[in-house]
């Protein structure tokens, strides 16, 4: 296989979240197999972001998807946590990678060269595609909490801070799910 090809894109979601893991995915797209209509996820509405998926997850050389919980993200940040959770995305690659374009401003370390690319997720195909799996996983995973944790709306938030979820969460209290570390969540802790 022609190495110059083998560049991961490397996106996380839900760094600003009060609840649920943080997740990043790692792609390797196949040149002989371009997917149109990649770009940030954000961009995308839904609808979009899951015509995408499974074309990503057909279409791509190697994906894979890495997450750091909860309580990780409280022991060592959130920084530190979305760069473990990319970590483990690019551990989980079938294939290795020479090099690696990351979303963002900081790389995290890598068993291959790596390049921070700050809306990377506009410019690089491969990084948009981590960015849609990511979301997708991520939003597909809050729902499901939504039905253990019920009456905090994650389904519909994702666990971002929206009006309703911090009405939520003064209401019903912090779940296991919640960031303890994130100011809303200790602030109600402090109480």
């Amino acid at each position: 296989m022609n190495s110059a090809i083998l560049v991961a894109g490397i996106d996380e979601v839900g760094r600003g979240p009060l609840a649920g893991p943080v997740m990043a995915a790692a792609v390797i797209l196949d040149p002989a197999k371009p997917i149109t209509g990649l770009t940030d996820s954000k961009k995308l509405s839904e609808k979009q972001r899951e015509r995408l998926f499974p074309l990503i997850q057909e279409r791509a050389l190697a994906w894979a998807v890495g997450r750091a919980e909860v309580e990780e993200i409280d022991a060592i940040n959130i920084l530190q946590a979305s760069l473990l959770a990319m970590q483990r995305a690019v551990a989980g690659l079938p294939i290795a990678p020479v090099h690696a374009l990351v979303d963002g401003n900081r790389c995290p370390a890598l068993p291959c060269t790596a390049q921070a690319i700050v809306k990377g997720d506009l410019t690089e195909p491969a990084i948009s595609a981590a960015s849609i799996l990511a979301k997708v996983v991520r939003d597909r995973e809050m729902a499901e909490l939504d039905t253990v944790y019920p009456g905090y709306g994650l389904a519909k938030h994702a666990g971002y801070p929206t009006a309703s979820h911090l009405e939520a969460l003064a209401r019903l209290g912090v779940s296991p799910i919640h960031r303890r570390s994130f100011g809303p969540v200790k602030r109600l802790l402090m109480r």
